[in-house]
């Protein structure tokens, strides 16, 4: 392996994934890039945002010099995974909403998916949908503040557990319906980070999914014989001081700011 997997994301989200890749391989050498610069993605119009990802990633990948690239954003890897595999010549792993092993696992056949508005409402969120839990009742939740609040509490400020609580009341009162939800799509890479809160808030317990193990398993299955010392290198788009405790607690040396065309 001449350079480490790559972890791309908007911002902190994609260090959930991170986590699942480490833990499950600790001998996989991991770097770390977001665009906090242009934080959140989902306000962005598309031609643009997909123009953005493509020079970002680029850039990402020249400085760490890396031998994979996993694109840890649902919106970035509905927008530019195309793009990207035409660009760089590595391998390129994308994220959807993990509502296959959601289906699979819900006894009640209720299940509830978690995510920004802009992955709500894309289409291939509903072909997700359509193709793996066709039988299922499906509570769609946007929660956009789940995002603000993961930022903030990588930074080391306190979750707003009221305002976690306004934005998941539509998913609780599934959860307490006659056809209960008990299986809930964590479909951003930043809500995995607030999944302690967010399972002492649910009225009652949960299966909580996330697509990081499956991310896991592809880079292994792409990468078979990605083996080295460990990276721990970060970058980012803008100032990132207020996150380097974060960092390091996830196992990446302080941020460098990324040179963009």
């Amino acid at each position: 392996m001449s350079g480490p997997v790559l972890i791309f994301d908007s911002g902190v989200g994609g260090l959930s994934v991170a986590r699942s890749l480490t833990s499950r391989h600790p001998d996989i050498p991991v770097c770390y890039a977001c665009d906090n610069a242009w934080l959140p993605y989902g306000l962005r119009d598309d031609v643009t945002l997909s123009r953005r990802i493509l020079a970002v990633c680029q850039a990402a990948v020249t400085a760490c010099q890396a031998s994979a690239l996993v694109v840890a954003c649902n919106t970035a890897s509905t927008l530019a995974l195309s793009g990207l595999r035409e660009t760089l010549d590595i391998p390129v792993i994308g994220t959807v909403p993990a509502i296959k092993p959601a289906a699979l696992a819900s006894r009640t056949r209720h299940i509830g998916l978690l995510a920004t508005r802009a992955t709500v409402h894309r289409p291939y969120t509903q072909d997700l949908i359509e193709r793996f839990a066709s039988d299922c009742e499906v509570t769609k939740v946007a929660a956009d503040a789940l995002v603000t609040e993961a930022e903030a509490w990588l930074a080391g400020q306190r979750v707003d557990r009221a305002r976690l609580q306004d934005a998941l009341e539509p998913l609780w009162q599934a959860v307490i319906a006659s056809r209960p939800l008990d299986t809930v799509v964590l479909g951003c890479t930043h809500f995995p980070l607030l999944k302690p809160v967010l399972e002492t808030l649910a009225p009652r317990p949960l299966q909580w999914i996330d697509s990081g193990d499956a991310i896991a398993r592809r880079v292994v299955d792409v990468m078979p014989h990605a083996r080295g010392p460990q990276d721990g290198r970060s970058f980012t788009t803008a100032d990132a001081d207020h996150l380097v405790r974060g960092f390091e607690a996830f196992g990446f040396k302080a941020p460098h700011r990324l040179s963009l065309p």
